[in-house]
């Protein structure tokens, strides 16, 4: 199946990163050879404020990790899905319960059930995109070449 743009454009993008600093990482991993580990910890070192939702681990990277969006007891602003794209109509309900801003699902990840409960909820959806990527592409910081280094 091929995933359709999300139709927004770059400066949509850059508006994402530079206003919101509060994401909470769905499928946070405590892997670091994993994107959903090393993705969040390069966007702590850009300044933004990450939130593990993993109910598997109580902690990631000195974090206190959630079991659920509903769980975290403070506002999110990006709710950044690296999970199945099964499994993101229940994230993007619970995105929408929680009044974040914007459902982020990590490249190679789209859903259109998802997008439409999230877009319906009032949220801005980016899909099939990696923050890190469109971080460092956009804002100008150095992409990191080697994993070590984070």
């Amino acid at each position: 199946m091929s995933i359709p743009h999300d139709g927004l454009t770059d400066d949509d993008i850059k508006k994402i990163l530079e206003e919101f600093k509060i994401i909470a990482v769905v499928g946070m991993s405590s892997d670091p050879m994993k994107p959903g580990h090393y993705v969040p910890k390069f966007l702590m070192k850009h300044g933004y404020k990450i939130i593990p939702v993993n109910p598997t681990v109580d902690e990631i990277l000195s974090l206190k990790s959630y079991p659920s969006l509903l769980d975290v007891p403070e506002d999110i602003e990006i709710v950044d899905v690296f999970r199945r794209p099964e499994y993101t109509p229940e994230v993007a309900k619970e995105a929408v319960e929680k009044k974040a801003k914007v459902l982020w699902l990590q490249e190679g990840i789209y859903n259109p059930q998802a997008v439409e409960i999230a877009k319906k909820g009032g949220l801005i959806v980016v899909w099939n995109r990696c923050l890190m990527k469109e971080h460092n592409r956009l804002m100008g910081s150095k992409p990191y070449t080697s994993l070590r280094k984070l």
